[in-house]
């Protein structure tokens, strides 16, 4: 299974911690391969100062099963840039989509989360504006709910911040079954964390 993580100037690095739950996924599951896209290959800046190499530019990436949008201040730039834009559309009809925090941003300004649910951050620091309202706002055509987490089948959006990990940790238990998603959770010391979360803010699917 091929997962790309797309990264872009300005990424929150807390959402890398996609790439720590897939690392450690590895170990239970050998046959994951991760690779990093962003607009260009090289080094990318986040949205703290810390510099993370991306293998691929998003145009020329190989053929992936996910791919996986990360969230950050970043994200105001690149829902503006348009070949972004355009190679999401194209990759959504044949790869599996998945934002983490206001990744959605950038999926809602493509267009492929039109007509479908889908939820972004929440919480903010005043007085910023919260992402779901600007989300709904935008874009109109998008059923934007309250949720931990969004499942659409081809297309699944995930929560702010750290529950970048509660959305990788449900696309694996999709992938591989319960009892992988529940062993990768339990080595990641995060199955208590997980299973709270499910409680008391369940996802939609």
């Amino acid at each position: 299974m091929k997962f790309g993580v797309f990264i872009y100037e300005g990424v929150e690095p807390i959402d890398l911690a996609t790439f720590g739950v897939l690392s450690m996924a590895r170990r239970i599951q050998p046959d994951i391969e991760i690779t990093t896209l962003a607009p260009s290959a090289g080094p990318v800046k986040l949205s703290n100062g810390l510099v993370v190499l991306a293998e691929h530019a998003l145009a020329v990436a190989p053929p992936l099963d996910v791919l996986v949008v990360t969230g950050g201040p970043g994200w105001v730039a690149e829902s503006k840039r348009a070949e972004t834009l355009d190679l999401l559309r194209r990759r959504a009809a044949d790869t599996l989509l998945v934002s983490v925090c206001t990744g959605a941003m950038i999926l809602g300004a493509s267009g492929v989360l039109d007509g479908r649910r889908a939820t972004t951050k929440r919480r903010v620091v005043p007085p910023e504006e919260p992402p779901i309202r600007l989300l709904a706002e935008r874009h109109r055509r998008i059923d934007v709910r309250e949720a931990s987490l969004v499942d659409e089948d081809r297309l699944v959006t995930g929560g702010g911040v750290a529950l970048c990990i509660d959305a990788m940790l449900h696309l694996l238990k999709r992938l591989y079954g319960e009892h992988t998603a529940a062993e990768i959770a339990r080595v990641l010391e995060y199955d208590r964390a997980w299973a709270a979360n499910l409680q008391q803010f369940p996802p939609l699917a």
